[in-house]
């Protein structure tokens, strides 16, 4: 899964992705710090897989991953190539989700691009350049679509629907806001516009506001009702409390995120968000070897989750051998859970639930 962090310029998008990710990107007070989009790799925290290394002993450890790229700051004009903006643009566009970092703190001392805080304004700012961008793109395939009726007449149906499409865009609104049936879902998917990615909305605070409740931040109500209103995910969140917590051991942590208030991490919320709004879920595989976890889609079969480990396990199962995470602590170790039936052999209909523990048997 690959997020791409976006935002005006000097809003803490390279601040909250060095803290998350503990990478060491680059961090000024001037537009454009960021040139080249920053990577960083971020393992995904998951309890489940903690207790089972305590369980198995396994030689090796190996969590889901989240990778989290940090894109330059856009600024208006940058669908037009203002500001390296086409460039900046084009690595959107290979994100799995968009993280849209916005300003809901004062500060006099870091420089606002617009010269004042305005958390609506600066979304539409953003939203409008990746809308632009969106309408060249549609152009070309009702273009296309268009040339296609001439062979057959079915492709007038992509015409109505990409020209149905263009004019939501140009109402300036997300295509992620256009109402489709399955199949036009599946052809708007193909053309892979920016405003039809998943988006959260990370309101960024001062500690202050942090700390004083989120009802009394009028940029992240503003942000709120805007994320309601096209069903966008929306994370509060201070980069700079994500960058102190960085430098702390376990203890510290805990103890600073209990002071205010919180029960985990910003990066925990903002991976748990990002889980949720992809449809994403976990299922975990344990022994000696090595003990693993792997995100699939919610929704996904026995014999295509075993695919995610190797396309000869998907190609030739047999079944799984499933038991919930749960079962398993509940019993203490497999042999006894294999004692109380609780280790459940599922055919290729089974749809996997997060925290299953598999075993998946093959023949190729």
């Amino acid at each position: 899964m690959k997020l791409g962090i976006v935002g005006l310029p000097n809003v803490g998008k390279s601040t909250l992705f060095n803290a998350i990710t503990n990478a060491g990107a680059q961090s000024a007070n001037y537009p454009f710090c960021t040139i080249e989009p920053n990577v960083g790799v971020v393992a995904v925290p998951d309890k489940r897989l903690d207790k089972l290394a305590e369980m198995y002993d396994p030689d090796k450890y190996t969590p889901a991953t989240i990778e989290f790229v940090d894109i330059a700051g856009l600024v208006k004009g940058a669908s037009k190539g203002e500001g390296l903006g086409n460039k900046f643009l084009s690595n959107i566009r290979e994100c799995d989700a968009i993280v849209h970092v916005v300003r809901c703190f004062e500060n006099d001392d870091i420089i606002h691009v617009e010269g004042s805080v305005d958390p609506q304004r600066d979304i539409d700012t953003i939203n409008l350049e990746l809308i632009l961008s969106d309408v060249e793109m549609i152009d070309r395939r009702i273009d296309k679509a268009t040339k296609m009726v001439k062979a057959d007449k079915k492709y007038q149906a992509d015409v109505d629907f990409f020209k149905r499409v263009k004019s939501v865009l140009e109402e300036g609104k997300a295509a992620r806001c256009v109402e489709c049936t399955d199949d036009e879902k599946a052809l708007l998917a193909d053309v892979a516009l920016l405003t039809n990615k998943p988006i959260i909305y990370a309101a960024n605070m001062s500690e202050d506001d942090f700390a004083n409740g989120l009802e009394n931040n009028e940029g992240f109500n503003a942000v709120k009702a805007l994320a309601d209103s096209e069903g966008a995910g929306v994370l509060p969140i201070c980069a700079q409390i994500e960058a102190d917590i960085v430098e702390m051991d376990k203890e510290e942590k805990e103890m600073f995120l209990s002071d205010m208030g919180l029960e985990e991490s910003g990066l925990d919320r903002l991976i748990r968000e990002c889980y949720s709004l992809l449809g994403l879920i976990s299922y975990l595989t344990a022994g000696k070897p090595e003990v693993r976890a792997w995100t699939i889609k919610n929704g996904t079969k026995a014999p295509q989750a075993a695919g995610k480990i190797h396309s000869d396990f998907e190609r030739g199962f047999i079944r799984a051998e499933v038991i919930h995470f749960d079962d398993l602590i509940a019993c203490g170790s497999m042999t006894a859970a294999k004692e109380k039936g609780l280790v459940r052999s599922e055919g290729k209909e089974y749809v996997m639930k997060d925290g299953d523990i598999v075993l998946f048997r093959f023949n190729v």
